[in-house]
């Protein structure tokens, strides 16, 4: 059985390491579970590996707040230190506190 361990958690702030975005962590697939035209519209040399966790981020850059779906080998943690603000964080999680954002809720 594959069990992949995920390097961030939920309410972390991180960053790409290739493109200018920054979010918050709100789930976590243990590996790829995006749809194939998803996988296929990435250029194959840049193409992650699917056996990896993959996170799905509250993500913002200078023009938009988004979603997004990142592979782990391209994030790094976020070290400014500052809040993202992106409109849906108070759905999720409370306020930015010693650099990350508490759950709402309970996960089971």
């Amino acid at each position: 059985m594959f069990k992949a361990n995920a390097k961030y958690h939920l309410g972390q702030v991180v960053r790409h390491k290739k493109y200018p975005f920054r979010g918050v962590v709100f789930d976590v697939d243990p590996e790829f579970a995006n749809t194939e035209e998803w996988y296929s519209s990435i250029p194959e040399e840049s193409r992650p590996h699917r056996d990896q966790p993959f996170y799905h981020l509250l993500a913002e850059n200078d023009q938009s707040y988004y979603v997004a779906y990142v592979s782990e080998q391209n994030l790094v943690e976020d070290e400014t230190g500052e809040p993202v603000s992106h409109p849906d964080l108070p759905d999720l999680f409370g306020e930015f506190s010693d650099g990350i954002y508490p759950l709402h809720f309970q996960l089971n």
